[in-house]
C-alpha cells in the first residue's frame, strides 16, 4: 500500500505510488503508524533533491520529518513550497533574487528566507477545508503557474494548459489569453516567476499535442 506522502498542487497530501521528481518537507506530519495527522509543523515548506550525497532515508521514521514527494517544482510552488537552501542552494539563491525583484521591489538583492516563509504561510490559506484561490487572466500568468478548474489542477506552460496527475501531465489545450481562471500558485510566487525564476517542469509537459479535456477524479497512475 502506498504511503500518504505525495503532494498535489492544491497542497493536499495523498497516497499514490508515483514518486515524482522532487522531495520536500513541512516537518513531522505522521504518527507511529505512518499516518499523516497534521498538515505542517513548521513555516518553512521546502523542496529538496531526491538524491543528495548518497544519503538514504527510512521513509516516515518515528520522530523524523515526513518525506513528501512532488511531480515537479511547478507542483511544489503551487502548493506553497520553496527551494531548500542545503541541497538546492543555487535554486534558492535564484528564487531569493527573483523574490527581491518581483515581490520586495529591490532588484539586485536577495530576500531572506525567513521573510519569504512568513509571506508564503499567509498565502497558503485554507478556509472550510478549501485552498483560497484568486482570479486572473490566463494571458497575465507566467509559465509555471497553476490554476484549478472543476477541482482539477492545470499547469500553464508554453502556450498550453496541461492537466496534472500524480505521475505526469496527461493532456493539454491551447490557452485563451483573455479567459479568467482560479489561480492556485500563491500570488508572491507568481511574481517570482514573472521576475524570471524558471521552475522545473515534468518532461510530460514538453511532449504533448493539444487534446480535449475530459474531467474526472484524479486516480493513481
Amino acid at each position: 500500500m502506498s504511503l500518504q506522502n505525495r503532494v498535489t498542487p492544491l497542497g493536499e497530501i495523498i497516497a499514490n505510488p508515483a514518486r515524482g521528481t522532487l522531495m520536500g518537507n513541512r516537518g513531522c506530519l505522521h504518527d507511529g503508524q505512518q499516518r499523516v495527522v497534521r498538515a505542517a509543523t513548521r513555516d518553512a515548506w521546502i523542496t529538496c533533491r531526491q538524491d543528495w550525497k548518497g544519503i538514504r532515508r527510512q521513509l516516515m521514521a518515528p520522530g523524523n520529518y515526513t518525506e513528501l514527494f512532488f511531480l515537479d517544482e511547478a507542483t511544489a510552488l503551487a502548493a506553497g513550497h520553496r527551494p531548500c537552501g542545503e541541497c538546492r542552494g543555487e535554486q534558492l539563491r535564484g528564487f531569493q533574487g527573483a523574490w527581491a525583484a518581483g515581490v520586495a521591489g529591490v532588484p539586485g538583492t536577495r530576500t531572506l528566507v525567513g521573510d519569504i516563509d512568513t509571506v508564503l504561510k499567509s498565502e497558503r490559506r485554507i478556509v472550510s477545508g478549501q485552498r483560497i484561490t484568486y482570479r486572473s487572466m490566463l494571458g497575465e500568468l507566467p509559465d509555471g503557474a497553476m490554476i484549478v478548474r472543476s477541482g482539477l489542477p492545470l499547469l500553464k506552460w508554453q502556450g498550453h494548459l496541461h492537466r496534472w496527475s500524480p505521475a505526469r501531465y496527461t493532456g493539454s489545450e491551447v490557452i485563451d489569453p483573455g479567459s479568467y481562471a482560479d489561480v492556485l500558485t500563491p500570488p508572491s510566487i507568481v511574481r517570482v516567476l514573472q521576475a524570471g525564476y524558471v521552475p522545473g517542469v515534468h518532461s510530460s509537459a514538453h511532449c504533448q499535442a493539444p487534446t480535449a479535456f475530459f474531467f474526472h477524479s484524479i486516480r493513481p497512475a
